[in-house]
């Protein structure tokens, strides 16, 4: 096992280069693995567009009109939306047209999707850009077979993949030109319901620095090499090894995971994971295209499809209102008021009022990295405390004017218990700043009970655009308020006071990843009352029931690497608030951390970048 970093952190660092210092401590180690992977795309459907949708909706109403025309449902999925079959011509020359454009595109306005229908398709090399996702329509991974590779490599920013954000990988089988298909993600950049026949190596070419990941709902029959990754999560899959780890690695329900051993190595394994639904895709049913809806699993273990039919329902497309870019809020609202779901095709859709998900059941599903831009300090989108809402596969970019809140699950005071239904935000990421001003007090807030938050990364941006301590001053990441609350996968990063804040009871994480803000610019700036800074995950004061697993904070204060942070994280002191596998890095030396938790664990070491760690908490 890698355990020596690949390069060392220079003080002063420019806040582009947070990433490149993340990775300094990522182990680098050489071993097998190699390249890219393939796919295809390039067909659609036909049908009524969104936008003569919205042409009708916006037609005006004489007196006598009590109700607008109903909204259509279904319809061409849109020019970004690109559909590949095994005899598709050109598939090799559309992948890599759309990768020249996304490669190094970080703040970008493309969004894509490529779309394989069920079949076969040979030596293709799919790489996959910025707001990029590819997946398989077939029922099962196995439906859709690549003998290729689908590659996430660091080309572009000379090897260091730890700003290869916002892409995706789903529902396909892939057979490696070598053997072993190379994903080397950071944040954002799932991996869901894939079937790697041969290995997967999480580290770019050369074994530069990464910073991911997540994986869910997959089988990879050769091991995992996540190398030089500082961390990552795996859920409800199966993997045929795991071969080093860095400072952690988290793993539940995942046949073949590595036994428990946290801190050395850094593995946090649990058998099974308490409360998992796999997200919404989109399929093929003949020439017909349905959403597929996963059941929800209890104590979960290995993965939804090897066993015949996949169990859950799906819905036609026709329920859906096919959204395209352009389309105002009070059409997606019309939309939902008549009892469509929303399908968000690729591209920015900026909103005038907060998208209302009030009926119970209801699918939010983007594509290709639909987002959501609020205007004027709106929230972008907001549910209603009812069962069964499913929100996955969309980016929330905040927009100029401050927003209260970006993404809000459930009113304030949700009381009703949707335990035997959960509403489940998947892949939903939050960004502010980075492709432009941004700003928000409170980025999400969950409400409802029993919520179901599985990968999410909420990031105030380190780089890019409109990027400052007050430039794009955003509070609060992630604020729970519900009870009974369960995320897994949960990266939150930079905010300027706490990361995550939880209030309500019996919550539990496993698997979270932090920054504190790189940029405050002194001491006095992250003073929380009598204690130094805010810490990055915060139970609250009243909550007696409470559990995490695999939580990790890192500091990198390179505008005054003489700032001291308390702790990561603060809870209660009773014994029902328990955490298992904490760790804290100072990442160079740049701020240091004084203990883990409340007042307990060592302080971080000097310019050594070396977890301190708590394993069990009280």
């Amino acid at each position: 096992m890698p355990s020596t970093p690949t390069g060392t952190p220079e003080p002063g660092r420019s806040p582009v280069a947070r990433r490149t210092v993340l990775g300094a401590m990522a182990a680098g180690a050489a071993a097998p693995g190699l390249l890219a992977l393939s796919s295809p795309a390039s067909a659609s459907p036909t049908g009524t567009t969104s936008s003569a949708a919205e042409a009708a909706a916006s037609v005006p109403r004489s007196r006598s009109a009590r109700r607008q025309a109903p909204l259509p449902g279904g319809g061409d999925l849109g020019p970004n939306v690109i559909v590949f079959g095994p005899s598709t011509p050109g598939i090799q020359a559309r992948l890599d047209q759309v990768f020249k454009q996304q490669e190094s595109a970080q703040f970008g306005t493309g969004r894509y999707a490529f779309l394989f229908k069920p079949g076969t398709y040979n030596g293709l090399n799919a790489q996959l850009g910025f707001y990029t996702s590819i997946a398989g329509l077939g029922l099962s991974p196995d439906d859709t077979t690549i003998n290729g590779d689908v590659t996430v490599d660091a080309g572009w920013f000379n090897g260091n993949a730890t700003q290869n954000f916002w892409r995706s990988a789903e529902n396909l089988a892939l057979s490696p030109v070598s053997g072993t298909n190379r994903w080397a993600v950071a944040q954002a950049a799932p991996f869901r319901r894939m079937h790697v026949k041969g290995g997967l190596n999480l580290a770019p070419d050369g074994y530069g620095w990464a910073s991911g990941g997540y994986i869910a709902d997959s089988r990879i029959d050769g091991s995992v090499g996540p190398y030089s990754q500082q961390q990552w999560y795996t859920r409800d899959s199966s993997v045929g090894g795991w071969v080093n780890a860095v400072w952690n690695m988290v793993f539940s329900g995942v046949q073949g995971a590595p036994a428990q051993s946290f801190p050395n190595p850094p593995y946090t394994t649990l058998a099974t994971t308490p409360v998992s639904r796999e997200k919404p895709f989109l399929y093929l049913s003949g020439s017909d295209y349905r959403v597929f809806l996963p059941e929800k699993r209890v104590n979960a273990r290995g993965t939804t499809w090897g066993n015949g039919t996949p169990r859950g329902t799906s819905l036609p497309l026709g329920q859906f209102y096919v959204a395209r870019p352009g389309v105002s809020a009070a059409t997606l609202n019309a939309a939902l008021a008549q009892g469509l779901h929303l399908l968000l095709t690729p591209g920015i859709y900026h909103l005038d009022r907060p998208i209302e998900v009030n009926r119970a059941g209801t699918v939010v599903l983007g594509l290709g990295y639909a987002t959501l831009i609020p205007d004027n300090g709106v929230t972008a989108l907001r549910t209603a405390d009812v069962d069964g809402i499913r929100l996955a596969g969309f980016l929330v970019d905040a927009g100029p004017v401050n927003s209260r809140t970006l993404l809000e699950i459930g009113p304030a005071g949700a009381s009703a218990d949707h335990s035997a239904n959960p509403t489940t935000v998947q892949d939903v990421f939050v960004r502010i700043g980075g492709a432009g001003a941004g700003r928000a007090t409170t980025s999400m807030v969950v409400n409802s009970r029993h919520t179901i938050v599985d990968h999410t990364w909420v990031w105030r941006a380190d780089h890019g655009t409109g990027v400052g301590w007050e430039t794009n001053r955003a509070d609060y990441g992630i604020r729970v308020n519900g009870d009974d609350v369960l995320a897994t996968g949960l990266f939150v990063e930079h905010f300027n006071k706490y990361d995550v804040q939880w209030y309500g009871q019996r919550g539990r994480t496993i698997f979270f990843q932090n920054e504190k803000a790189y940029d405050a610019p002194n001491q006095a700036a992250i003073q929380n009352g009598s204690v130094k800074g805010y810490a990055a995950y915060k139970v609250g004061d009243a909550v007696t029931t409470h559990e995490g697993w695999g939580l990790g904070s890192y500091c990198y204060y390179n505008v005054d690497p003489t700032i001291v942070q308390h702790h990561g994280f603060a809870a209660p002191n009773r014994p029902g608030v328990k955490f298992h596998d904490l760790l804290v890095v100072s990442l160079g030396g740049n701020g240091q951390y004084e203990h883990v938790v409340n007042d307990t664990g060592a302080p971080t070491s000097g310019t050594s970048t070396v977890p301190s760690t708590v394993v069990s908490y009280p």
